[in-house]
């Protein structure tokens, strides 16, 4: 059940370590975070020109903000001391030449000084910059995020940590640092090879002094953390069929070291004791609570048997937070938010325009009876504002969900986050692109309320990445790239939920934007910028078209089968190529089929696959094969008998295509 604290687990002062180090902690009034710390910078100078005057010293701070402040209050005080560039150790000339290679406007500055700053808003090159310079030892300062403690190794004699509080985006509040993470700061004092001791000064609230002084040098015990995400893992086993009752997710939690921390630890979790009774009345109400709130969610079903036990089944919901790694709540918000655009779609889906016709002949080849089969062929216009909007509900729902609530809104970032709406085109709110009604109130919201969510924030920053907008300050280029980085994994999860629920009306505008969204973040290309024309000699061509009518084994519905051929001309292809260099390695050029019934807006199939760029090949072909439901596309398909197949290239525009097909021969 553990480590015997008597025999196995043990706890050291920092004075035997390889390199002793000596701790000052220091107690700072007032209730205020912002004028507590800038009371604190003086302070930082006097221990720098005392504990360290001559090697290189580390101050840890909680924000990119406070390592700008802190630094130019440094070197306030040194110009008052009539010595304002005593902390730096090179020529003049050396450190101005660096100076000009670095990006950032503030660290050009303190660099001059012999004060670098680290945080995660700087580029790659500046971080690298400044830690070599303090590694060489031509500047003796350096300004940290707190981050940087479990990150690149940079020792010094002399630690700071200027303040034990950081502010937490979802709570709007200041919370205290973990004591691991001050230890892990407190540990970059003293350099091996070079320091005799290391020095570390804390400096804190007066009320956090005695509880430092107590818990820096006794172990927390490690408590478990299952609890923070049981609805997700309780879930993910329910969907691979580990779990298929309340019986089996209790026997599962019992082998789990959340089960050995409550029994020796049982009022930490809340278990009135430690007593095999208590215990499998806790572990009984953990899990019956967990599937509850999994159940709300429409990730299981459950089932009542004998007793209080239970069967558990998965959903279509649960498989999409499983597979996708998905909060448990956030599925149910993508179904409810495709739900709602395609509400949309049907209502205005007559509205679109149909592309131009382009000659068949061109670009359907095989028998006659594959070609008759294709009754006319366009181009797939997406020039209607519906499509914009689509494109921007799908983002927008996206950026709602659960996976942003941790994106961090830093002090006073909702009045950055205001002015960066009114310089983007889609709005904060969808209001900017929803053509056909007026513009939306928050009737009893403050703007700024809205501005403070982490979910408005991530929604601009998707705008401000597709169209290349300025960003008001630095800190919101990291920020950034966290929330790009996570749209390929939940627009995949969106279409796997969408999917499920197909038979709606709208469905097939909706699904037809999915691959849109995908290519508009794969070239940086907006689909209304697209000007060029399909190619009179084109790289693509289809052929050998069948649709074929089949009885469902086991049923008495009947599927329908679609079966072409794809052609395309490898070399082509790899000049019409539009995405961006830094993407990276990729499998292939995307390329998705979505087939379905503009009437009604009912989506059929769907499908993709990637073309294997790496081939040599001069031609290239994939045979395609489409089931769908044969009576909702007969009922739906109108006097014409016809479906229609769309086909969407992820990597490039202007080859988009739509095909209408004779159901019937």
């Amino acid at each position: 059940y553990g480590v015997d604290a008597k025999k196995g687990l043990y706890n050291f002062r920092p004075s035997v370590r390889p390199v002793p180090m000596v701790v000052h902690i220091q107690g700072y009034p007032g209730r205020h975070y912002c004028p507590r710390m800038a009371t604190m910078n003086k302070p930082c100078y006097a221990a720098i020109k005392d504990l360290s005057p001559t090697k290189p010293s580390m101050i840890f701070v909680a924000s990119r903000r406070q390592t700008r402040l802190t630094a130019l209050d440094l070197i306030s005080h040194a110009a008052g001391d009539e010595n304002p560039k005593s902390f730096l150790h090179c020529d003049d000339d050396y450190i101005e030449a660096v100076a000009e290679t670095l990006n950032d406007k503030v660290l050009r500055h303190t660099i001059t000084f012999g004060i670098g700053l680290h945080h995660a808003g700087l580029t790659s090159r500046d971080r690298e910059t400044v830690e070599r310079l303090f590694l060489e030892g031509n500047i003796q300062v350096l300004i940290a995020t707190a981050t940087l403690a479990w990150g690149v190794n940079l020792p010094a004699h002399l630690v700071i940590v200027k303040g034990t509080e950081f502010f937490d985006g979802k709570l709007s509040r200041y919370v205290d640092y973990p004591v691991t993470d001050v230890l892990q700061m407190m540990g970059r004092a003293g350099r091996p090879q070079f320091d005799k001791e290391g020095v570390a000064v804390i400096m804190c609230e007066e009320s956090k002094k005695t509880f430092l002084k107590k818990f820096l040098y006794e172990p927390f015990p490690v408590e478990s953390c299952l609890g923070e995400r049981m609805c997700e893992t309780i879930n993910a086993e329910v969907s691979i069929g580990t779990i298929s009752s309340l019986s089996d997710a209790i026997g599962y939690l019992k082998w789990t070291f959340y089960a050995r921390r409550v029994r020796l630890n049982p009022s930490y979790y809340g278990a009135t004791s430690s007593s095999d009774e208590d215990l499998d009345d806790f572990f009984l109400k953990v899990v019956q609570d967990t599937t509850d709130k999994l159940q709300d969610h429409g990730c299981v079903l459950l089932n009542k048997t004998e007793g209080t036990d239970s069967l558990i089944g998965t959903t279509p919901l649960g498989q999409a937070a499983s597979n996708f790694y998905l909060d448990h709540r956030t599925p149910k918000q993508m179904m409810q938010g495709s739900r709602g655009l395609t509400k949309v779609l049907a209502q205005h889906g007559d509205q679109l325009k149909e592309g131009p016709n382009l000659q068949k002949q061109t670009f359907v080849v095989g028998s006659s009876e594959s070609i008759k089969r294709v009754e006319s062929i366009k181009k797939f216009s997406t020039g209607h504002a519906m499509y914009t909007f689509a494109i921007a509900k799908i983002l927008f729902e996206i950026s709602f969900t659960h996976e942003f609530n941790e994106l961090p809104v830093r002090h006073n970032e909702e009045e950055l986050n205001l002015e960066l709406s009114r310089s983007l085109p889609w709005g904060y709110d969808l209001s900017k692109v929803s053509w056909w009604m007026d513009k939306k109130n928050h009737p009893g919201k403050n703007i700024l309320d809205i501005m403070l969510d982490p979910h408005t924030k991530c929604f601009l920053l998707l705008q401000a990445f597709i169209f290349k907008s300025k960003l008001p300050i630095s800190d919101y280029i990291n920020d950034m790239r966290s929330v790009v980085e996570q749209v390929p994994r939940l627009l995949a999860a969106m279409q796997f939920v969408a999917f499920d629920d197909k038979g709606s009306s709208g469905n097939f505008g909706m699904f037809s934007c999915f691959p849109l969204v995908r290519r508009i973040f794969t070239t940086g290309v907006m689909i209304d910028t697209q000007t060029s024309t399909i190619s009179k000699n084109p790289p693509i061509k289809f052929g050998n078209f069948k649709i074929k009518k089949e009885l469902k084994k086991g049923s008495n519905h009947h599927k329908g089968i679609l079966e072409f051929d794809y052609n395309i001309e490898l070399d082509k292809l790899r000049n019409m190529n539009q995405r961006k260099s830094n993407q990276g390695k990729s499998s292939g050029f995307g390329v998705t089929f979505v087939l379905g019934l503009p009437r009604g807006g009912y989506v059929l199939s769907q499908t993709s696959f990637n073309i294997p760029e790496w081939k040599k090949e001069k031609n290239w072909k994939k045979h395609v094969l489409m089931n769908f439901d044969w009576t909702t596309a007969e009922s739906n398909s109108g006097q014409d008998q016809t479906i229609t197949l769309r086909v969407i290239h992820e990597f490039t525009n202007g080859i988009d295509f739509e095909l209408k097909l004779a159901l019937k021969h």
